[in-house]
């Protein structure tokens, strides 16, 4: 994280040296990053950015640590249209409105998923901490589901929250990708076509969950018939 001396510096300063980063980021991922590419965009002397961090991956620590409290402040006065969501309902506005934040921080989430999934490190130790947070909420909201009868009781939570986990980061990669090919990507997201692509990724991930293990046991079993 970084050191006081960047906490010190005017609120100006540092987002000039952030936005360098998340440009760096974005087109390089973390590996490719150039810390001297960061210092000449920020207009900073490569001293000074050692004053300020430890290296680069210190940079994009403290990005997410920036990406994490606007979407605080993004979703404290957004709220579910009814309280009578089920747990895969729920999952979907958070989905879609996940991608709203994306859509007022482009370039940030692109910067941030460039490093997390294009380079593969969302799954690496130095990352553990930052997935075991996804990973947490997933869990609770598998048991919820089965609490509340929505899920088959046999399911196995470990693999439901692998399922949910690796399809959200599948939905999330395929239309960062395609927005960044737009030239309106607001309207483009926004679109009819876009939100009803959305709505069906999410179902086939959901169908799959909400199938109780009797069933895929009889489908298993009439395919081995045959």
């Amino acid at each position: 994280m970084p050191k006081q001396t960047f906490l010190n510096l005017p609120e100006e300063k540092r987002e000039i040296i952030i936005n360098a980063a998340v440009e760096e980021f974005a087109e390089y991922g973390l590996e490719n990053a150039s810390t001297n590419r960061i210092v000449k965009n920020s207009s900073i002397a490569k001293g000074s950015f050692y004053q300020y961090f430890e290296d680069k991956q210190d940079v994009f620590m403290h990005l997410l640590a920036v990406i994490e409290q606007k979407e605080i402040e993004f979703f404290k006065d957004r709220h579910p249209p009814t309280h009578n969501m089920d747990t895969f309902q729920y999952f979907h506005w958070m989905v879609k409105t996940g991608m709203e934040f994306g859509l007022d921080h482009p370039r940030m989430i692109q910067a941030s998923w460039r490093v997390l999934l294009g380079d593969g490190l969302y799954y690496g130790k130095d990352f553990a901490l930052y997935r075991e947070k996804t990973k947490q909420a997933l869990t609770m909201m598998i048991k919820q589901a089965i609490q509340n009868g929505e899920v088959d009781p046999s399911v196995d939570v470990e693999l439901a929250v692998m399922i949910m986990e690796t399809w959200s980061n599948a939905i999330t990669s395929y239309f960062l990708n395609e927005g960044t090919k737009q030239k309106d990507i607001l309207k483009w997201m926004r679109s009819a076509k876009t939100q009803d692509r959305i709505d069906k990724l999410l179902y086939v991930m959901e169908y799959g969950l909400r199938k109780t293990e009797s069933e895929f046991k009889e489908v298993f079993k009439e395919r081995k018939s045959k």
